[in-house]
């Protein structure tokens, strides 16, 4: 006597499989939420290097230029500006704008003594690129004002802290 157990085989087969496509399912869901903010700190890291670049360069737009020149601010003069760290902090969801929020925040250094209006100064030109950097990786920025900030992903909205000065 022959036993046909081919059916039994591919039912177990086929329970595996649909076991296999849920956990693959679920574990997509996550990677893509994980993604969302490696690309979100790697845009920050980006916009970071940009406006210490700018602004140690001494690189302003026009009217700043003029406002740092009918003053005695020393961000005339090119200087260094040392990035020490630049982390993120998970505020939780935000019932505003129905996503998690994310707030960056940047810790540098700066090579001259400045006062706390040029600290000041300096931390939101890095600020502001870091959030347009981030806009314009997610290609948000009709979504959001002309400062970008709040900036948005697809499930974050992100913000910036003040630069701490070490």
């Amino acid at each position: 006597m022959k036993s046909d157990s081919k059916g039994q085989i591919s039912a177990e087969f086929l329970l595996l499989i649909g076991i296999m496509v849920i956990v693959v399912m679920i574990s997509l869901s996550y990677v893509a939420h994980e993604n969302e903010l490696t690309m979100a700190m790697t845009s920050a890291r980006n916009g970071v290097n940009e406006g210490f670049a700018l602004s140690a360069g001494a690189v302003y737009p026009s009217d700043s230029y003029n406002d740092y020149s009918r003053s005695d601010y020393l961000l005339l003069n090119p200087y260094s500006v040392k990035i020490i760290n630049i982390s993120y902090e998970d505020l939780g969801y935000d019932t505003n704008y129905e996503k998690q929020k994310i707030r960056f925040r940047v810790y540098a250094h700066a090579s001259k003594d400045f006062d706390k209006k040029e600290l000041d100064s300096i931390g939101d030109r890095i600020n502001y690129n870091l959030r347009k950097s981030i806009a314009l990786t997610f290609d948000s920025s009709k979504s959001t004002n002309k400062l970008y900030n709040p900036v948005f992903s697809p499930h974050y909205v992100f913000t910036t802290a003040n630069v701490k000065w070490v």
